[in-house]
């Protein structure tokens, strides 16, 4: 009992992780640059989140409306931060980008930091009261099991948008080959645009269902658990859309167990070692494919 307990921990835990390495592994797929901003964005849609739940409560409208501002605000965020600070460098050196991605992140945390509505202070999240359900000898509250369906519902549109759409197939088309996609009328402006505004409604949904399963919210808390997404990304694969979601569950999963099984201050190391070990043993990921390049 005490191990399907923490696999349903596991699962809820490893959902979220799961729509953040979404945005990771979209955005590295079309313009292979690893946005280090993206957990920022996380931090965003949870305070975006946290105002509209102060202002009108945590039922079950107030909850809808705080997903739907969250998401506008961090799809507006994307858009900007790609047409700001990363288009300008398209051409450049990938350095230059991944800099420019750790600038964005830093930007973002102390910008929040400085705003007289915000500050460095940690704030308690609204968020709905917290129900236990009994299932024999386990115990899920209705925060995880929203956490779960709604991840789940997330990944299906996802899944849809990207294999059943125009949109979802420019996109496909662009990371195969953004020329050839631009000599078909494709705009690839606008689909990597768009590919940010995507991932950022993902992790504007990741922040508010983090925020609620740990209810608290302050301008660096988007740090470690994209972090941890991005592990997931590399777990499953950088640039695949199904990698990034199991890589997301397997780490979710190993972490809860290392909390319950062995100890809560060894949680972080566990998630770092994973991505040493997949690193060294095959750096693609699980679903990842390697690549020739000629010369």
């Amino acid at each position: 009992m005490i191990v399907l307990q923490q696999l349903i921990n596991g699962v809820s835990l490893g959902s979220i992780y799961a729509l953040i390495a979404l945005g990771y592994t979209m955005v590295y797929g079309i313009v292979l640059l690893i946005n280090f901003a993206h957990g920022d964005i996380l931090m965003v849609g949870a305070y975006a989140a946290y105002f509209v739940l102060g202002a009108i409560g945590a039922g079950p409208l107030g909850m809808l409306l705080a997903f739907v501002v969250s998401m506008i605000i961090c799809a507006g965020f994307g858009i900007s931060i790609e047409r700001l600070a990363y288009r300008p460098l398209r051409s450049a050196p990938r350095l230059n980008s991944l800099i420019t991605a750790i600038a964005v992140s830093l930007i973002l945390e102390n910008g929040a930091r400085v705003l007289p509505f915000i500050g460095s202070n940690p704030r308690q999240f609204p968020r709905p009261a917290v129900v236990n359900i009994q299932l024999g000898g386990l115990s899920i509250s209705n925060i995880q099991i929203i956490v779960i369906i709604l991840s789940a519902l997330l990944m299906l549109a996802l899944n849809y948008i990207v294999n059943y759409t125009r949109r979802g197939k420019a996109m496909r088309a662009v990371s195969f080959d953004n020329q050839a996609a631009s000599l078909m009328g494709i705009s690839v402006n606008g689909i990597i645009s768009f590919t940010f505004a995507l991932g950022s409604v993902l992790a504007a949904a990741g922040g508010v269902l983090y925020a609620s399963a740990y209810p608290q919210v302050n301008p660096l808390m988007g740090m470690m658990p994209g972090l941890k997404a991005f592990v997931a990304a590399v777990l499953g694969g950088i640039g695949s859309i199904p990698g990034a979601m199991l890589g997301g569950f397997i780490l979710g999963i190993a972490e809860t167990f290392t909390k319950g099984f062995i100890s809560s201050q060894f949680s972080d190391a566990i998630s770092f070692s994973i991505l040493i070990i997949v690193l060294l043993i095959k750096p693609t990921g699980i679903f990842g494919k390697k690549h020739r390049v000629k010369v």
